[in-house]
């Protein structure tokens, strides 16, 4: 007889704290384990909860460890990990708070999540060198428009409507959480062109410039875009941005024609 049913029975009812004992299993005694595998249940959920926390150690300190540790509890019982692999489990953690009505005192804290959750995709993501910008140099200005750039792998952008930035860089470890004198949106561009992944503020026509940009569109266009989100928007400053923080790699190869 199969004992796939029984394996399907026991690892779903770890994350299924009120369910019975699964059927099929059975101690020296005969009796249903219960005590053991509630060792089990106990286990599975603490080691998720101790994988959000280190994922997520800025929410963490904004929240406190009791109502992190409760947060991630509901988390983990409503989206349990489809992969054995943890180093991305929690990815929809910020969706989840945004719509979980005990967390609506704090309406920052799902975006202070994605930021988070971004920058570990940057540190795992592949190598690459960044854009080499002596090509570009002589290029006339009609041929430097239509260039399409290839976003390097570890660019992660995000916008706030809370000032996300400054809220998850004074709760980092050794900083001290002050007032904020103006709330109002940020947006970061998340990169690490070389070892150290680096959170960079954005305006918002250089947030709209590179967006247009990571989704394909030519510096023309996308630049375009830039200055319809900010009347202020500089496009040499962004572009000289774009170069120091490495968000690109390349050139596509379909516009590439030296």
């Amino acid at each position: 007889m199969s004992t796939a049913p029984i394996y399907s029975a026991f690892a779903a009812g770890l994350l299924a704290p009120a369910a019975p004992v699964p059927a099929g299993l059975a101690s020296v005694s005969a009796a249903p384990p219960l005590r053991r595998y509630g060792v089990y249940r106990n286990n599975v959920g603490h080691s998720l909860v101790a994988a959000l926390e280190s994922r997520f150690p800025v929410a963490r300190r904004i929240v406190g460890e009791a109502f992190f540790s409760a947060l991630a509890q509901a988390y983990v019982l409503s989206e349990p990990p489809r992969s054995p692999v943890l180093m991305f489990y929690g990815d929809t953690f910020g969706a989840f708070v945004a719509g979980f009505p005990p967390a609506e005192g704090v309406p920052y804290l799902a975006d202070v999540l994605r930021l988070e959750a971004a920058r570990g995709h940057a540190y795992h993501a592949a190598d690459a060198a960044p854009l080499d910008p002596a090509p570009l140099a002589s290029l006339l200005p009609e041929r430097l428009a239509a260039l399409r750039l290839v976003p390097h792998p570890a660019l992660q952008l995000l916008s706030s409507p809370h000032p996300v930035h400054t809220i998850w860089a004074m709760n980092r470890e050794g900083e001290t959480p002050r007032p904020i004198a103006d709330w109002l949106p940020e947006a970061v561009a998340i990169s690490r062109p070389g070892l150290v992944v680096a959170v960079n503020p954005l305006p918002p026509g250089v947030f709209a410039f590179l967006s247009a940009l990571k989704a394909g569109d030519p510096l023309g266009a996308a630049a375009g875009a830039g200055m319809a989100a900010d009347a202020r928007f500089d496009l040499q400053g962004a572009f000289g941005l774009l170069l120091a923080g490495g968000f690109f790699a390349g050139i596509a190869s379909d516009t590439r024609d030296f």
